[in-house]
């Protein structure tokens, strides 16, 4: 690693204490509140923003799954405790239905993020996960033509909550996508404000129904797009996305400050592009150089959840709307599954050992 100061590392010249005594009680509390399926307290976690105190109240947003709202009870328990509040206020922050909702991202355009994220839905769904994709990246939405969709008109229907998007359905995977909104070829040229409102309301008025999953894909680097996201929606993870060559991996170092600025915790690293099998000899060649993705996963201490080898059929799959862990991730007698496809079914397996419950 070079000799610049690792964003993975917390100095004590970087922290910055609240002075405020009820400030840093709260948030000691709060720190006692343990999510049960990351072991984490839900701070760490990033599941608690926007924490204010005014006079003797405590206010707060709780973005959760479908599934946790219990922690909202424990929490009240836990902050009953302060003699000077007179009452916690919570302002519960989720996606109906929605369980779990995972953030793909990378540091750079071109390592395959789409496809990355595209695939591993696939793979959740095969092993019989309910799953959606949120294609957020507002300057190349690609997901619909990944999942072998044009141009089609997106539904709204009304709701006991307003009106909502009702999102398409493609291979078993419901998607919604700017890139179904807008006519074909038209760049996407949109100012903050309007991109601002546009990802909100992806975030907030489109009807999922019932998920285990919901993986947003990201737009590549940092900027406004990126930081609405991760802020307004209930992100329990993030996965990166690198290639193994380093001008890949200083780019995702930078990517990783966006995440620790609302505590967003890295779930795993994901190295595209890995290496190309010789379709004679099985020998694995390093045609972009080697270790990125082992090296940030040692400087987060997070796993490096798989290593996907450069495969014509990854771009085949993407380009004609059959993702390659769909058409090759079931082995079929006489047939095996592509090594790439193994690679998608084990990301999969990793992230269904974590939230199963």
């Amino acid at each position: 690693m070079s000799d610049h100061q690792s964003p993975f590392q917390h100095p004590e010249d970087q922290e910055k204490p609240d002075t405020n005594p009820h400030q840093q009680e709260v948030v000691q509390l709060l720190k006692e509140v343990i999510e049960p399926t990351l072991k984490n307290d839900i701070v760490s976690l990033g599941m608690v923003r926007n924490l204010r105190i005014v006079d003797d109240y405590v206010y707060l947003r709780l973005y959760i799954g479908s599934h946790q709202h219990q922690l909202q009870t424990e929490i009240q328990s836990k902050l009953s405790f302060l003699t000077w509040c007179k009452k916690t206020y919570i302002q519960i922050c989720t996606i109906p239905g929605v369980k779990t909702t995972l953030a793909v991202s990378s540091g750079k355009g071109g390592v395959g993020k789409s496809t990355t994220a595209v695939n591993i839905a696939a793979a959740l769904r095969l092993q019989g996960a309910k799953v959606g994709l949120l294609d957020a990246d507002v300057y190349g939405p690609n997901l619909p033509q990944m999942l072998g969709l044009g141009q089609a008109d997106i539904q709204v229907i009304p709701t006991p909550t307003g009106d909502k998007f009702l999102p398409l359905e493609v291979q078993g995977i419901k998607l919604m996508s700017v890139g179904l909104l807008v006519e074909e070829n038209r760049p996407l040229a949109w100012r903050g404000p309007v991109l601002h409102k546009i990802i909100t309301q992806f975030l907030q008025d489109v009807e999922w129904g019932e998920l285990d999953y919901l993986l947003i894909d990201l737009p590549p680097g940092t900027g406004d797009a990126q930081i609405t996201i991760i802020q307004e929606s209930p992100v329990c993870g993030v996965i990166l996305v690198t290639t193994p060559q380093q001008v890949a991996i200083a780019d995702v170092r930078r990517n990783i400050y966006m995440f620790r600025q609302v505590g967003i915790p890295v779930l795993g690293i994901i190295e595209n592009m890995s290496y190309l099998i010789c379709g004679d000899c099985g020998a694995r060649t390093p045609i972009f150089g080697s270790g990125g993705g082992e090296q940030l996963a040692a400087e987060l201490q997070v796993p490096l959840l798989g290593q996907i080898p450069i495969d014509p059929d990854i771009c085949n799959g993407g380009d004609s709307g059959n993702p390659i862990a769909i058409t090759a991730g079931v082995a079929k007698p006489g047939h095996r599954t592509s090594p790439a496809s193994e690679v998608f079914v084990q990301i999969a397996t990793a992230l269904n050992a974590t939230f199963s419950t």
